[in-house]
């Protein structure tokens, strides 16, 4: 069974150089670093966060800006090509329909077109599991002036979500069930598979939260049942903030109210002298107002990152890249003193690593590391570093170092 859609993979590598295929074909991982300008600069493993934009991103903002002053908007359909173009990709990438894609702002905006489009009644309930990020509990508790209720199921402490107490929290007056696919302080990946079977068994829809596993794991819609999905760019995807995509199943269009609603929803969008109120039929009519052309461009070109590669290697290929490089980072960091918080089955491992250092403050870990140009965040037990596919073992030993160091200072000041 495919886990995208191939055909969308073959045009992708049909469209690809020469040189540049045999690169890829070779060794895609070091084509990739030739992608991304930060690693002349940084180890940077912070992509939980906001990530740097790849080398084609930001060309692609550049031009933009230079179409923009020097043309104005006498370019405006070459801009919406790109913008449909996008759409484009990100169905071929989720192995879904191009009119079940909205192109989005940030996921916050994403999960509230699902929050507030819901047609809710009095006594309904919502089912998350803690240690969400907000954006996955403001908009649903949200729903408490409509007379919801929001249900919270204990994780574990290392983020686990155990499904039977998910499946046991649900009952006959449960809408939705919404989760993160990984968890952005513990790094855990849920069953997805699990967790969206034990929604629908009940009756009820799901969310995925997607943001921090989009583009490095693979996502197969027409596999996965997955109802809605919303997930920014500017992470894992490579991309700028302002620039995300969600994904609104064909089957549940009509059941979500238009909220918010603007002069984009409807079919005849460009005919502003002639305000007729029919919406469009497909996922862009959440598509509110002006899109962010110059975000949308530079995001498609990081995307094509992600299609170049699995066109040649598979999409399989980015998730095993990323899980062997943050397995050697747990590995390493455990052998100079850290204690880690990684799950012990690959299964539900993701490109964190979070990790905390006995008599350390996390926010000394993360200073002396900038000094020394690595880039992480202080989350979850400590500290919270982020692998791709184009870090390499250099950036993880960069960071080891660091670790090694301070160890050593608390060992001697003991």
């Amino acid at each position: 069974m495919p886990l995208t859609d191939t055909a969308s993979f073959e045009r992708t590598a049909a469209s690809l150089s020469q040189d540049s295929a045999a690169e890829i074909a070779g060794d895609p991982w070091k084509w990739w670093r030739s992608q991304m300008p930060v690693t002349r600069n940084w180890a940077y493993l912070d992509h939980a966060a906001v990530a740097p934009l790849s080398a084609g991103a930001a060309a692609a903002m550049v031009d933009f800006a230079a179409e923009a002053s020097q043309q104005g908007d006498t370019v405006w359909p070459q801009w919406a090509a790109e913008v449909d173009g996008l759409r484009g990709d990100f169905a071929g990438l989720l192995n879904c329909g191009a009119t079940e894609i909205a192109l989005i702002p940030n996921t916050s905006f994403g999960i509230n077109v699902i929050a507030e489009g819901l047609p809710w009644q009095p006594g309904d309930n919502i089912v998350i599991p803690s240690g969400e990020f907000p954006s996955n509990v403001f908009p649903w508790q949200n729903q408490k002036r409509h007379g919801v209720e929001l249900r919270i199921v204990d994780a574990a402490a290392d983020g686990q979500i155990n499904v039977a107490a998910l499946r046991n929290a649900i009952d006959h007056r449960t809408r939705i069930v919404a989760a993160s696919w990984v968890g952005y302080a513990s790094g855990f990946r849920i069953d997805l598979e699990a967790c969206v079977a034990a929604a629908h068994q009940a009756g009820a829809l799901f969310f995925l939260d997607a943001i921090q596993g989009l583009g490095i794991f693979p996502l197969d819609l027409q596999q996965t049942p997955v109802d809605f999905l919303a997930a920014d760019g500017h992470k894992w995807l490579l991309g700028p903030e302002g620039a995300g995509v969600a994904f609104i199943r064909k089957q549940h269009l009509e059941l979500l109210a238009c909220v918010p609603v603007g002069w984009n929803s409807v079919r005849a969008a460009h005919h502003f002298g002639q305000a007729h109120w029919d919406l469009k039929p497909d996922a862009s009519r959440f598509e509110i107002g002006s899109h962010n052309m110059v975000g949308m461009r530079a995001l498609r070109q990081s995307l094509s990152l992600f299609r170049q590669v699995a066109a040649i290697h598979g999409q399989s290929a980015i998730a095993d890249r990323v899980l062997d490089l943050a397995g050697l980072l747990d590995e390493k960091l455990r052998q100079a003193g850290a204690v880690t918080a990684v799950a012990k089955s690959r299964d539900h491992r993701s490109g964190i690593v979070t990790f905390s250092l006995p008599g350390v403050l996390p926010a000394r870990i993360r200073q002396m590391a900038a000094e020394n140009r690595v880039a992480v965040s202080c989350r979850g037990i400590g500290v919270r570093a982020s692998i791709h596919a184009y870090n390499n073992e250099s950036d993880i030993d960069r960071l080891v170092e660091v670790v090694q160091l301070l160890a050593t200072k608390n060992r001697d000041s003991d």
